[in-house]
């Protein structure tokens, strides 16, 4: 079966996350080392959410086909 076009998500569609889980800040607060474990889990810290973007790939020439 075919999709249909409304359905299909366009690579520029896609948008990164605003909001991690618990376990996602967990992680990034122990890459940063400010983690305590005996902390309080309601008042943990805040994190930034990593922007991910997406760059188009430069076509590149291929010599060897062209000789």
């Amino acid at each position: 079966m075919t999709m249909d076009r409304s359905l299909k998500v366009q690579a520029g569609a896609i948008k990164s996350r605003n909001v991690l889980t618990r376990a996602e800040r967990i992680a990034r607060l122990k890459e940063l080392d400010r983690f305590d474990p005996e902390a309080n889990i309601v008042g943990m810290a805040k994190v930034r959410v990593p922007k991910v973007s997406l760059k188009k790939k430069k076509k590149v020439k291929k010599e060897e086909e062209e000789k």
